[in-house]
């Protein structure tokens, strides 16, 4: 049984433990309690002074979790996907059409969504798999190291980057600073720095990029996602400037934080759980798309997203009013006993395997889900063949209640396979 203070989702300090050994335990006592309970707001570094009486719903079941993802007519981004009140202008300038409702929500995600058509990432696939060989190669010259940083935050980035057109001399910095986005929560991270400035500073750079980019682009058209939205329009009208600058934060931040932390979660696991390990190198390829979505239930990269009320409304047996702020937690609905047997387990092997880790569905499901399975199953494919006994020691976890977040991760690479 968890202890009171491991139970309290107002304090911060909750999201410094270990998710692995205490999370669960904690989510699983708070769902039998009540699956849609009232919580105070939490001090942040952000809102390190909230007011006693402002609070947020938390919502910890599956099935509630999938209810508010998929109820428009009550519930709206507009204000935001974290718990804290971001400034409106943050909240425009960085989420793009995540923080759109229909119908605007509906013609943006459609331009956008162009980038990751089956047919598109079909087309990218190839160069997925060339840069994922690239990577587990390159780990030849590496006995041992941070696996986070020779491994985890390679493909993504390499494959975001390409997509958008970002030259290649950017591709290490513009990762940085999507790391700094989802990072302002953790102390040792900011190093003093307030973390509204620094959220403001990683804007200002995606921003500026995004506009070199897309002013390029529209004199020397490519075949990549950014020629396609400066050219688009919605409505009959182009996006603006701003609009593709908010587009770019999300993508960079959401391709790519997200992926990296379910490879660095799910080797992670590998390690944990040598069975399971031995059990996928046995039938590598038969079985690798069924443990990929263990891959991504397990681990639960994005932990939470908020909702807004936008009217009266009743969740779970609770009555929601207007303008309260209605918190999902999908690490606690990925491991909701009423829906997946023995949810704690690791098993390559689950199916039916309806996880939340890329959303409950609705509107605003992750239209990238395709595009990382592609990339997990890449990587580790390669990574399995060549290092079948790689390790990971002990992670370094990262504060914050939004990204389940390992900044580092020492490897020991173990021998080549023959």
């Amino acid at each position: 049984m968890a202890d009171q203070t491991t139970l309290d989702l107002a304090d911060l300090s909750f999201w410094d433990s270990t998710p692995e050994e205490s999370a669960p335990e904690a989510f699983a006592v708070l769902r039998r309690q009540q699956s849609v309970a009232r919580y105070p707001m939490p001090s942040t570094l952000w809102t390190p002074d909230p007011d006693p009486e402002d609070s947020y719903w938390a919502v910890l079941g599956y099935e509630d979790i999938r209810a508010l993802s998929r109820d428009q007519k009550h519930f709206t981004t507009t204000q935001g996907v974290q718990w804290e009140d971001l400034s409106p202008e943050i909240v425009e300038a960085s989420t793009s059409f995540l923080g759109m409702d229909d119908p605007r929500h509906a013609a943006v995600r459609a331009l956008v969504s162009s980038g990751f058509t089956p047919k598109q990432v079909r087309q990218l696939e190839e160069g997925i798999r060339r840069d994922a060989e690239q990577v587990v190669a390159e780990l030849d010259d590496h006995d041992t190291g941070d696996f986070v940083q020779f491994v985890s935050r390679r493909l993504p980035t390499m494959t975001i980057m390409r997509m958008i057109g970002v030259p290649e001399s950017d591709h290490e910095r513009l990762a940085d600073v999507a790391e700094a986005a989802v990072s302002w929560n953790d102390p040792e991270f900011l190093e003093g720095r307030n973390p509204q400035e620094m959220i403001g500073e990683v804007i200002a750079t995606f921003h500026q990029a995004a506009i070199e980019i897309a002013q390029h682009r529209a004199k020397h058209p490519a075949d990549d996602l950014m020629t396609a939205i400066v050219q688009a329009e919605v409505d009959g009208q182009k996006l603006t400037l701003d609009e593709i600058g908010a587009f770019f934060v999300l993508l960079s931040v959401a391709g790519n934080d997200t992926t990296r932390q379910a490879t660095s979660h799910t080797m992670l696991a590998l390690t944990r759980f040598p069975d399971q390990r031995r059990l996928l190198i046995e039938d590598l390829e038969g079985r690798i798309d069924t443990a990929i979505e263990e891959f991504v239930r397990f681990s639960t990269p994005v932990m939470t997203f908020r909702r807004t009320a936008t009217a009266d409304t009743e969740l779970g047996g609770q009555q929601i009013a207007e303008g309260d702020r209605v918190v999902m937690f999908y690490a606690s609905g990925n491991r909701d006993e009423a829906v997946f047997e023995d949810p704690d387990r690791f098993d390559l092997l689950r199916n039916p395997n309806r996880h939340l880790g890329f959303g409950g569905g609705g509107a605003h499901y992750c239209m990238g889900a395709p595009l990382a399975k592609l990339q997990m199953r890449a990587l580790f494919t390669n990574l399995l063949r060549r290092y079948p006994d790689l390790e990971v020691g002990a992670p370094r976890y990262m504060v914050g209640n939004f990204i389940d977040a390992i900044s580092g991760m020492e490897m020991q690479r173990g021998a080549r396979a023959a």
